[in-house]
C-alpha cells in the first residue's frame, strides 16, 4: 500500500510538506503543490489522518464543548464551526457538559489531552479554575460567548441587545413590560441568561419604569417553557401590555400561548425576542438579530489560523447586533386609541 513516505520521496520533499499540499494548507509553493499533487494521483494515494498525524503531530480533529446540543442556538454555531474545520481537513469531536456531573468530569479528566489540536468551547462562563485546566493543555484555546485571558473569542453585548429590545417596547409607549427570562435553576455558568436579565431591570429603570418581581418568569430554554411562561402571565391578576423574551424560541411559545388564550398580538400583547431564529420571519416576530452560526465559523478560523501560525497569539472579534422589527409590537392599545 503506497504511503505518504513514498509519496514525499518520489517529490524529494518531506511527509509535512505532502500532508500540507494535499490539504490544502499554506506554506507550499504551486508549482510544489501541484507536482505533488500529480504524483499522489499517480501513486493513487489518498492522504490519511493517522499518517498526516505522524508527519504534522497534529490529530486534524478540533473539541468543542458545548452545555447543550438540542437548543437551536448551539446546532447553529457547531454547525457553523464544522463547517469550516471540514473544508480546512478537519474533523470536529464534541463533547458535551449539560450538568454539573458532566462538567466536573470534563475538566478533571479533561478527555481532550492528546486527542485534539485546539479547544473551543460554546456559550460557558468558565471558572478560572476551568480556564486554567485548559490553558494547561498548551492548545489553542476559544470560546464564543464569552472572554477569558488566553482564549480567542467571539461574541455580542447582550446588555446592548437587551437595551435595544427593551427600548423599542419602551419607545412605543408600553411601561407595563415582562421578561420570560429563560433561567433554570442552575444555569451551569451561562452568564448570558443574568446579563440580559439584569439589563432588562436596568432599562427600565433608567427610563423611570418600576419592575414588578412578579413578571420575571423562568421559561426552560424551550417554545413549550415559553407557553408555561406566558399562561403563568397571562394567569395573573395584572397582566404587562408587552414581553421580552431570552431567546426566539421562548417567544415562540409564548405566540402560541396567546393564540390560545385568544389574544392577538400585537393588539393584546407585543412580543420581543432574541437571536434571529430562522422561523422568525415566519412568524413575525421582532428579534434581536445575531448572527449565530457565523460566530462558530469565526471561531473556529481562529483556531486554524493559530495552529496555521503555530501561534497562541490571541484574538477578540465582537459581533455586530441589530433589532429587527417586525409586526409582533406595537403601541400598546390604550395609547392606540388616544
Amino acid at each position: 500500500m503506497v504511503g505518504i513516505e513514498d509519496v514525499a520521496r518520489r517529490a524529494g520533499v518531506s511527509p509535512s510538506t505532502v500532508s500540507r499540499a494535499l490539504r490544502g494548507r499554506s506554506g507550499v509553493s504551486d508549482r510544489t503543490r501541484q507536482r505533488i499533487t500529480e504524483l499522489a494521483a499517480e501513486l493513487d494515494y489518498s492522504i490519511s489522518r493517522s499518517a498526516s498525524g505522524l508527519a504534522t503531530g497534529r490529530t486534524w480533529c478540533i473539541g468543542v464543548v458545548v452545555p447543550f446540543i438540542w437548543r437551536w442556538f448551539f446546532g447553529q454555531i457547531i454547525g457553523g464551526a464544522e463547517q469550516v474545520l471540514r473544508a480546512a481537513g478537519y474533523d470536529l469531536m464534541l463533547y458535551t457538559a449539560g450538568d454539573e456531573e458532566s462538567r466536573e468530569r470534563f475538566f478533571r479528566e479533561l478527555p481532550v489531552r492528546g486527542r485534539v489540536d485546539a479547544v473551543l468551547v460554546l456559550s460557558m462562563d468558565l471558572t478560572e479554575q476551568e480556564a486554567d485546566r485548559l490553558r494547561g493543555l498548551d492548545l489553542p484555546l476559544g470560546l464564543v460567548g464569552h472572554e477569558a485571558e488566553g482564549f480567542s473569542s467571539v461574541h455580542i453585548d447582550d446588555r446592548q441587545g437587551t437595551r435595544l429590545a427593551v427600548q423599542h417596547l419602551i419607545n412605543l409607549g408600553h411601561r407595563d413590560i415582562a421578561m420570560i427570562q429563560g433561567l433554570e435553576p442552575k444555569p451551569l455558568g451561562a452568564i448570558a441568561p443574568v446579563i440580559r436579565r439584569d439589563a432588562f431591570l436596568q432599562t427600565l429603570r433608567d427610563n423611570d419604569v418600576e419592575p414588578r418581581p412578579e413578571w420575571l418568569v423562568p421559561g426552560e430554554f424551550s417554545i413549550s417553557g415559553g407557553e408555561r411562561a406566558m399562561d403563568r402571565l397571562l394567569a395573573g391578576a395584572h397582566q404587562p401590555t408587552a414581553v421580552f423574551a431570552y431567546a426566539d424560541e421562548l417567544a415562540m411559545g409564548a405566540l402560541r400561548s396567546l393564540r390560545r388564550h385568544g389574544r392577538s398580538v400585537p393588539e393584546h400583547m407585543s412580543i420581543v425576542g432574541f437571536d434571529d431564529h430562522e422561523m422568525s420571519e415566519y412568524v413575525d416576530l421582532t428579534t434581536v438579530a445575531q448572527p449565530v452560526r457565523a460566530q462558530g465559523a469565526t471561531a473556529a478560523q481562529l483556531l486554524i489560523d493559530q495552529l496555521d501560525a503555530k501561534s497562541r497569539k490571541t484574538t477578540v472579534v465582537p459581533v455586530p447586533i441589530d433589532l429587527v422589527v417586525r409586526g409582533s409590537t406595537a403601541p400598546p392599545r390604550r395609547s392606540a386609541e388616544r
